[in-house]
């Protein structure tokens, strides 16, 4: 399970590095081999191969209804390879896509991450945080 927040840069050929303490597990279980895509939300999904490999079957067995989805999440993944420096490319398309400039937050989600322009996600989180919970909340506590 990831958790957490990382606070990390991009290099200038669009490298990040992986933090230690997911690095060293993505490693050992998935030999280091991850695939980045797109998130309708704006950001990018990192996820751990074999993960991926999973979601991406739900995807493609989704509805044609679901046609702008699968365009989008299945159109536009990449695999990825963490190096012996610890890092994964980003390619520039993904970058652009998502709007990563230098500053980025690597947000742990339990099976997979968002990758985010830090400027961009303060601001997707204020306008969360305005929002009144969505009412599959009511019953849940904090």
């Amino acid at each position: 399970m990831f958790q957490g927040s990382s606070a990390l840069s991009l290099d200038a050929k669009g490298r990040m590095t992986v933090p230690t303490r997911y690095r060293d597990h993505l490693l050992a279980t998935e030999s280091g081999c991850l695939t980045l895509t797109r998130h309708p939300d704006g950001c990018l999904i990192l996820y751990p191969r074999s993960t991926w490999e999973q979601k991406r079957e739900q995807i493609a067995a989704l509805p044609m209804s679901a046609r702008a989805l699968q365009r989008l999440m299945l159109g536009s993944a990449q695999d990825v390879e963490i190096d012996s420096a610890g890092r994964i490319l980003i390619a520039p398309e993904l970058r652009q896509a998502a709007g990563l400039l230098k500053n980025t937050m690597l947000l742990g989600l339990g099976g997979h991450f968002e990758l985010w322009d830090a400027q961009q996600l303060e601001l997707r989180q204020a306008a969360d945080l305005a929002q009144a919970l969505p009412e599959a909340l009511d019953h849940f506590s904090l």
